[in-house]
């Protein structure tokens, strides 16, 4: 985060994850991501 925390998670974890983030992947394995936000805007008529 910007403020120097750290937080590192695994398999099957689910997280809310603020602005200010950046992120890395620390295993071998790929990482594979599900993301909801945005979604109260997704296909929005405009």
């Amino acid at each position: 985060m910007d403020d120097g925390t750290e937080v590192e998670g695994g398999a099957g974890d689910t997280a809310v994850i603020p602005p200010g983030h950046d992120s890395c992947v620390v295993e071998e394995e790929p990482c594979i991501l599900i993301d909801f936000t945005g979604m109260k805007d997704f296909a929005k008529k405009v």
